[in-house]
This record gives C-alpha cells, sequence and structure tokens, in this order.
C-alpha cells in the first residue's frame, strides 16, 4: 500500500467520484459501512454532471483521498454566501470506514475551507434519523444550532425518498 494523497478533483476523476459517493450511500453495496443512507433514499446519490459542476466552480471543489490509482474518499467543500465554509458528500469506501478516513477528510476539508475561502465557521447538514452519524460529529466539535432545512423531494438527483419525514439538522463548528 502507498502513502494516502488528499487533493482536489480533477475532470478526468469524475467517473471513480460517481462510483465512490453511490457505493457510500446507496444501494446493498452501502451496506457494508456504517453512512448508508439505503434504508431513507433509493436511486442515485448524486450523477456525473452534478459533480462535473463541483469541480468546475472555483467557490467549491471536492478534496479526494488516493492509495495509487484507487480512491478511497471524497467531501464536498463549498464556500456559503455569509463567509462559513459548508461540507457536505462526505464519502468513505464502505470497505474503508471505521478507519480513521473519513475524521481524515472533515480535517482536511477544514483547513482547505479557511485557507481558501477564510472560512472561520463550518456547517453541515445532516437527516436526523442519522443518529450515529450525528454522535459522530459532535465528537468532531459540530454541535446543532437548532435550525433545519427541508428536503427537496422533488430533486431526483438527489435519490427517491423512502419516507415522508426527511429534513436536515444544521450543525456547525467554529474553527479555532
Amino acid at each position: 500500500m502507498t502513502e494516502t494523497i488528499v487533493r482536489d478533483a480533477a475532470p478526468g476523476d469524475i467517473p471513480a467520484l460517481h462510483a465512490l459517493v453511490e457505493s457510500a450511500y446507496r444501494g446493498e453495496s452501502s451496506r457494508a459501512g456504517w453512512t448508508t443512507e439505503a434504508d431513507l433514499l433509493t436511486g442515485q446519490r448524486t450523477d456525473p454532471d452534478e459533480l462535473s459542476e463541483i469541480v468546475a466552480d472555483p467557490e467549491q471543489a471536492m478534496l479526494t483521498a488516493w492509495d495509487g490509482e484507487d480512491l478511497l474518499a471524497c467531501i464536498r467543500i463549498q464556500r456559503q454566501p455569509d463567509g462559513a465554509g459548508y461540507f457536505g458528500m462526505l464519502s468513505v469506501s464502505p470497505t474503508r470506514q471505521a478507519s480513521g478516513l473519513g475524521r481524515r477528510m472533515v480535517a482536511a476539508a477544514e483547513d482547505a475551507m479557511a485557507q481558501r475561502f477564510g472560512a472561520r465557521l463550518i456547517r453541515i447538514s445532516v437527516f436526523p434519523q442519522r443518529d450515529t452519524l450525528i454522535a459522530w460529529y459532535e465528537r468532531l466539535g459540530y454541535a446543532d444550532t437548532g435550525r433545519t432545512l427541508a428536503f427537496d423531494y422533488g430533486n431526483l438527483r438527489l435519490g427517491t425518498a423512502l419516507r415522508d419525514d426527511l429534513y436536515f439538522v444544521v450543525m456547525e463548528k467554529a474553527l479555532a
């Protein structure tokens, strides 16, 4: 095994990114890890067009972790209009989850948003049904703000909901 390298995704990485994100969030393959959304949503989590838009946008990026030619993890970072940073789409290969790689990707995202965007506050959004994931983010210093965001049931790019009570809780962390 070679050293894991974290770098920005490039357009040529889109097929590997798409496969990774889908494997981490949807379908039976996602159940090999602990971050699956397969009981909440079916269908796609993203598509190559959305990933291409992220990679091409100077206000956001997709950080990736590679072991040689193997994509192990990714995380989307984005500048928010209020100066905060936002991350989402944290994806770790289901067979590599619980190895510390997710924690490393969150730290890389926080550092990148502070450096690139001047962010001193980081925001995330999580389904409240994902209590184990919320507890993990709390251990990383994120706190529930009491604010929520609606889930866009009409946006099939996000998948098809398997239940009618989906929304997001907003969590934040101030950077030192």
